[in-house]
C-alpha cells in the first residue's frame, strides 16, 4: 500500500523520496526531471528501485551474505524528521536506519546512519552520518550514492575531474587503467570504480544542455555505469531502448572499505547542483517545494 504525505512551499524545485527505503526519485529543477528512474522500475519494496539515488550500503556489489549493493536501499528506514523549512530557506528532511532483526540476519553489527537531505535553488545536498555503538566491536563497510542521472544522449555527455587517476574496468576482467582522457565521454558499455578521485565533477550536456556538478567529501572513489544495449536487455527492470537516456555518476566509498572502530563515527556528503556557467553555490533567500512520498509496505 502507497501512502503520499505532501508539505508545499512554493511551486518550484521539487523532490520525491521513496520512504521507508529512503531513495531519492525525483528532483525537479525548473520543473525539469534531473534524475533518470527506468520506467520498468519497480516499487513495491521487494527489490531496489532501478534509477534515482539508492544508498548503498554496508556493501558495494555481489555480496555472499545478502542482496546485492547491501541491504540500506530494500531496508524500512525512519523518517526523523518530516520534510521543514529552516531558518535560512532551506528544506530539509531527515532519516534514520539502525541495525534490527533483519540487518542482524546478516550482518551481525550494531550501527546507526542518520541521511540529512537538503533542497536548495538548483542544490540537492545529501549529508550522511555512520555510527558505531559497540563498545567492543569494529566493523567495516562500503558505502555509495548510486546516482541516475537524466541525461537527453549519453553519448555526448562529458565528465570532469578523472584524468590521471586509476580505474578498475569491471568490463575487462576488473583490469587496472590510468585514465589519460581530460574528459571522460561514454559510447559502450561502462563500469568503472575511478579512484582517488577529486572533490569535484563536471558532467556536461544532462537536462537542457546544462551542466551538473558534483561535489562530494570522504568519498574517495567515482564509480561510470552504463549497461548499454545487451547488458539493458539482461535486466527485467530496465527498458531495452533507455540506456541512451541515463548515466550513472557515484561517489563513494568502494575499493577501500572503511573501518569504524567502537564508539566512533564516520561522515560523508555530496552535493548536485545544475549550473550555467559561471557558478556558484549560493543558498541565500531562495524558497522551495519539497515533496515527500512516504511508502509503506
Amino acid at each position: 500500500m502507497c501512502v503520499g504525505t505532501q508539505r508545499t512551499f512554493n511551486n518550484y524545485d521539487c523532490l520525491c523520496l521513496a520512504c521507508p527505503r529512503a531513495t531519492v526519485v525525483s528532483w525537479r529543477v525548473n520543473n525539469q526531471e534531473q534524475l533518470f528512474v527506468s520506467k520498468l522500475a519497480s516499487f513495491d519494496g521487494k527489490k531496489a528501485i532501478r534509477g534515482g539515488i539508492p544508498f548503498v550500503f554496508p556493501q558495494f556489489g555481489a555480496w555472499s551474505f545478502g542482496p546485492q549493493h547491501g541491504f540500506a536501499r530494500i531496508t524500512r528506514w525512519h523518517l526523523e524528521r518530516p520534510p521543514d523549512r529552516l531558518h535560512n530557506g532551506d528544506v530539509e528532511a531527515i532519516f534514520s536506519l539502525m541495525d534490527n532483526d533483519f540487518t542482524r540476519s546478516i550482518w551481525n553489527y550494531q550501527f546507526r546512519i542518520t541521511y540529512r537531505l537538503i533542497l536548495r535553488e538548483k542544490e540537492l545536498h545529501f549529508h550522511i552520518g555512520v555510527y558505531n555503538p559497540s563498545k567492543e566491536l569494529s566493523f567495516t563497510f562500503n558505502m555509495l550514492l548510486h546516482t541516475y542521472l537524466k541525461v537527453p544522449d549519453v553519448r555526448r555527455c562529458q565528465i570532469t575531474g578523472l584524468q590521471g587517476c586509476h580505474f578498475i574496468d569491471k568490463t575487462r576482467e576488473n583490469a587496472l587503467y590510468q585514465e589519460g582522457r581530460e574528459v571522460v565521454t561514454v559510447n559502450e558499455w561502462t563500469d568503472r570504480i575511478y579512484q582517488h578521485t577529486p572533490q569535484e565533477h563536471v558532467i556536461t550536456n544532462v537536462v537542457s544542455g546544462r551542466k551538473m556538478r558534483l561535489h562530494k567529501y570522504n568519498f574517495p572513489d567515482t564509480v561510470i555505469w552504463n549497461p548499454w544495449i545487451d547488458r539493458s536487455r539482461e535486466m527485467s527492470d530496465f527498458g531495452d531502448d533507455e540506456f541512451p537516456n541515463m548515466l550513472c555518476v557515484e561517489a563513494g566509498n568502494v575499493t577501500s572499505p572503511v573501518i569504524l572502530l567502537p564508539g566512533t563515527a564516520f561522515e560523508a556528503s555530496q552535493i548536485l547542483q545544475q549550473f550555467k556557467c559561471p557558478y556558484t553555490i549560493n543558498s541565500s533567500n531562495w524558497k522551495g517545494n519539497l515533496t515527500d512520498f512516504i511508502q509503506y509496505d
